[in-house]
């Protein structure tokens, strides 16, 4: 009897080690009882039913990365190329991703190449080349919908490579480099321009400085002599000033008179106006000659 005992403790301990399920993180198990769906456990310790219950399918709920290969595909204008993309999903619902079709993964990758056909034949070639997110955009947008029923959620899609024909890819080399060509051309001719145009600024800006200093010479110039004139023109003043303050008779005047005009004959003149009162310097002369005397 204690041997038949611990027989059954060991199989009822057994039974319950077997059937314990603890789900992790980011896991869902789903749960079949006598063939038939019966729930999705998510995190944590579970029991199942021994004889009644099985795990009929046990999956990830983290966001997967699909990597499709190269998929051949003809543009509008009936051009051939190789495309591959790479797609961004994640399982939303366990028992439609179980029960919604056979193989899901496989199903998807069938789905994004007809997807893929489907819209590159609506696109001519450099359409194609130049719209990248248009056609990410339109392919997320068909896959994700299309594959709600499954259970999957497409929450990306990347164009990775469009492989173009040899014949296209060399004929868009040879317009890259005529491009890189021209716009070396172009950074030449601008570095020319900008170096003239400063060239031409410091020309400029050397001839105004000059005109400026001839400008302020001129000034200073006619400053200095403005100031010569007015300081002859006080000097003489101020000869007056004192002649009359000095009370100078008549007779110094003249005499003034006198030596000026002997100056004035001493020029390189050929004509000399002698003035009326030349004969009065005659008689002027003379008294001062006997004021001398006396």
């Amino acid at each position: 009897m204690i041997f038949a005992l611990i027989v059954v403790l060991f199989i009822v301990l057994l039974l319950i080690l077997t059937n314990v399920r603890i789900v992790p993180q980011s896991r869902a198990y789903v749960i079949e009882r006598l063939g038939a769906y019966s729930s999705t456990w998510n995190v944590g310790m579970h029991v199942k039913v021994p004889f009644l219950d099985r795990v009929a399918n046990s999956m990830s709920l983290k966001e997967r990365v699909l990597d499709f290969p190269p998929q051949p595909v003809i543009t509008k204008d009936n051009v051939t190329m190789q495309i591959d993309t790479v797609v961004y999903c994640q399982i939303t619902d366990p028992k439609l991703y179980t029960y919604g079709v056979e193989n899901p993964m496989n199903a998807l990758e069938n789905l994004t190449a007809t997807t893929l056909r489907n819209i590159i034949g609506e696109l001519e070639l450099d359409e194609t080349l130049t719209s990248r997110d248009v056609i990410n955009s339109k392919m997320r947008a068909i896959l994700d919908e299309a594959t709600d029923p499954w259970g999957i959620k497409v929450t990306r899609v990347e164009v990775k490579n469009i492989d173009p024909p040899r014949a296209i890819q060399e004929a868009m080399e040879k317009q890259m480099r005529a491009e890189r060509e021209r716009r070396e051309q172009i950074s030449i001719a601008e570095g020319h321009k900008q170096s003239a145009i400063l060239e031409a600024e410091g020309k400029k800006q050397a001839v105004i400085l000059q005109a400026e200093a001839e400008k302020e010479a001129a000034v200073q110039k006619a400053q200095g002599e403005a100031q010569a004139i007015l300081e002859v023109q006080q000097a003489k003043a101020q000869g007056l000033k004192m002649l009359r303050e000095a009370s100078a008779d008549e007779a110094v005047l003249k005499l003034r008179a006198l030596e000026a005009f002997e100056r004035a004959s001493e020029g390189q003149a050929t004509k000399i106006i002698i003035p009326s009162e030349i004969q009065g310097i005659a008689g002027l002369a003379a008294g001062i000659k006997e004021v001398i005397k006396n």
